[in-house]
């Protein structure tokens, strides 16, 4: 076994994390640095904090969300993860079952 994958175990026995964890952060970090999802002229001001991130995690999922803006939810794990501080690692530890809501607060603005 690789060392890629001997991390990747690690990580996910760690706190149980699986792959749809990471897709749900990466979608929450998409919709962090852009709650409007790409739509030109419309413009929201989100306080995440009301959502329970604190500023520190929000700063670093912004930075996810525009490294990874227009791309599939499904980055590597071990990607995903070596770009988290450490704060948002624990944030994202003790969150990690409730990530889907973000998407349900902002629905898809290109829906009818």
């Amino acid at each position: 076994m690789s060392q890629n994958n001997d991390e990747l175990l690690q990580i996910q026995k760690l706190a149980e994390l699986k792959p749809k964890h990471f897709a749900d952060l990466v979608r929450a970090a998409q919709l962090i640095y852009d709650p409007t999802a790409g739509l030109s002229g419309r413009h929201l001001k989100v306080d995440w904090q009301d959502f329970g991130i604190p500023l520190d995690v929000v700063d670093n999922l912004k930075s996810l969300g525009q490294q990874y803006q227009y791309a599939s939810p499904h980055v590597p794990v071990e990607i995903v993860w070596s770009q988290l501080t450490p704060e948002t690692r624990i944030w994202f530890v003790e969150n990690k079952d409730r990530l889907w809501q973000f998407e349900e607060a902002f629905p898809a603005l290109d829906e009818d």
